[in-house]
């Protein structure tokens, strides 16, 4: 990078830094109140509530990670964000009006209102373990990645730097992140559109083209094989996204999981009303369909262009094809000035996400935790002095731990997916039977944590001790280093399967033997909606399905 960049992402810091402090002490909440703290309660709205969405789920291992699997398989890898489209509008429909309605703002809240405080205190260790150990650790460490190769800076001076930017808009509240996540955004958006119109300008220049129309279509024409969203089972990339399942089977308790049932996804709306609420996730929706535009197309883009003999060396670490290269090559050959926009977008996408994750641990940690074993009678301002310093902890632990972790080798989005879908099936299955099944029992809840962890462990063992050929023919074992294996999205299935009907048993069995269960407040009224939300998501569905008939 050159000056220009460096002025260009110094602009990018100040407008955020100026606007977080703008916003801290504009809308600070004389009481210190906790919840007004950690969930903005009332302060957000629905266009910041969907711009700090996105900018949480956004970051390095989407543009790093995304980009290379664009590289490697093509546009079907975008299924992870097209039919999150979708799955916002289902959580926004079915699932927000029952936390509104029950008065929750964290997970373990629910857990413990729904089922008892074992099942809650269980599952918040988990999920402060799981976001520290597995999440921030891994957000860090890519970023990092990613920001040295690109600026040419010390590789853990980058993460201090990304940590501590972090840390000084996590300090100043939800009401800070949410509306420093609408520059980020806007920033993560325009710079990554920069990247994918230089990615289809090179493409179409070197082909003979004229402008990024005749770059889609020739990148298009090159790859065609790159333009399929369900891949056959001889496709050697079937294992990572088994063709129909990602459209029926394990792709939906992935989804649902993560954008109903995740602190540091829902907890950006349990501090609106529905309305407001609602219509932030539609936002995020929306926003949601234009992500592969910029996290997936340059990696096909550099596909093409690798094919004919550019980058042959810059696509090599250690001697080999590296696919998550493709994007950090692409930023390196944008202009002066743009470049420093690009490095501001990934930036920004690393830093939303740090700090989005690092206020729900101190959500999780503070008021789960800190206030129902340690000081009950905590005051409000103590509260928010605990998630203080429990954001500057984690963050660094997270500092400490995550250069020892093998991230690197595994890969960003493989080494969250990898760690997260041990659990993410039983944990799917507990909260969707606690919301719409009085009879659920909280034994049967920890049957479905407990129980659907070991059977992940199992399935993902089983190979190495029987032969799986025989499923081949099914689609639901496909051979993989010389051995057959479950697809990594068809165990997911199996195992939420498992654990509905494994609770399903056990809940109908203690209910006979007189358990008494605490059952949400739930009726029908709740899940009508606006006419407004109903045209805007109808209109997402009705995209979704257009883009997967047209690339089918």
């Amino acid at each position: 990078m050159e000056i220009k960049d460096y002025i260009v992402f110094l602009c990018y810091f100040v407008i955020v830094a100026g606007y977080g402090l703008y916003i801290y002490y504009k809308k600070k909440s004389a009481s210190g109140d906790s919840k007004d703290y950690f969930l903005a309660e009332g302060s957000l709205t629905w266009w910041a509530i969907g711009a700090s969405l996105i900018a949480s789920n956004i970051s390095a291992e989407q543009f790093i990670g995304m980009s290379g699997s664009g590289f490697k398989i093509g546009l079907a890898i975008a299924t992870y964000e097209w039919m999150a489209a979708v799955t916002l509008v289902v959580v926004a429909i079915f699932f927000l009006p029952v936390y509104l309605k029950n008065k929750i703002f964290t997970m373990p809240q629910f857990l413990s209102q729904r089922y008892n405080g074992t099942v809650a205190m269980i599952m918040a260790v988990f999920w402060l373990l799981l976001y520290i150990v597995v999440n921030l650790t891994s957000i860090l460490f890519l970023g990092a990645l990613a920001v040295s190769s690109i600026s040419g800076l010390d590789f853990q001076a980058c993460m201090i730097g990304l940590a501590v930017f972090a840390i000084f808009i996590t300090l100043g509240g939800m009401k800070v992140i949410g509306y420093t996540d609408v520059i980020q955004v806007f920033f993560l958006i325009l710079g990554g559109l920069a990247t994918t119109y230089l990615a289809l300008n090179l493409v179409s220049d070197h082909f003979g083209g004229t402008g990024v129309l005749d770059g889609f279509g020739i990148v298009h024409n090159k790859a065609q094989d790159h333009f399929h969203m369900i891949l056959k089972p001889d496709n050697p990339n079937y294992i990572d996204l088994p063709g129909l399942s990602v459209l029926i089977g394990g792709m939906w308790v992935i989804n649902l999981n993560y954008w109903g049932c995740n602190q540091y996804i829902t907890q950006r709306a349990l501090g609106a009303d529905l309305p407001t609420a609602r219509n932030g996730l539609l936002f995020a929706a929306g926003l949601k369909l234009l992500m592969p535009l910029i996290v997936v197309l340059p990696g096909i883009a550099a596909f093409v262009l690798y094919n004919d003999g550019l980058f042959q060396q810059e696509m090599l670490a250690g001697g080999e094809l590296n696919p998550d290269r493709a994007y950090p090559v692409l930023l390196n050959l944008l202009p002066t000035g743009l470049k420093g926009l690009s490095f501001a977008a990934l930036t920004a996408a690393v830093v939303a996400s740090l700090a989005g994750k690092a206020n729900s641990v101190a959500t999780i940690f503070t008021l789960d935790i800190y206030k129902k074993i340690f000081d009950k009678d905590a005051t409000e301002k103590k509260l928010v002095n605990v998630g203080k310093i429990t954001i500057i902890v984690s963050m660094i632990l997270a500092i400490i731990i995550a250069p020892y972790l093998g991230i690197d080798k595994k890969g960003g989005f493989q080494y969250i997916q990898e760690y997260t879908g041990f659990v993410s099936p039983g944990v799917f299955a507990m909260f969707l039977l606690g919301f719409f099944w009085k009879k659920t029992t909280s034994n049967a809840a920890l049957f479905a944590t407990i129980g659907g962890f070991i059977l992940s462990i199992l399935l993902k063992a089983l190979p190495n001790y029987m032969d799986l050929s025989f499923l081949a023919s099914t689609g639901f074992s496909i051979p993989f280093d010389g051995v057959y294996e479950i697809p990594f999205i068809d165990r997911i299935g199996f195992v939420f399967i498992f654990c509905v009907i494994g609770m399903y048993i056990i809940s109908m069995y203690e209910h006979k033997k007189g358990v008494v269960t605490k059952g949400l407040e739930i009726d029908a009224t709740m899940f009508k909606t606006k006419t407004g939300f109903a045209v805007g998501a109808l209109l997402i569905i009705g995209i979704t399905a257009a883009l997967y008939t047209i690339f089918w």
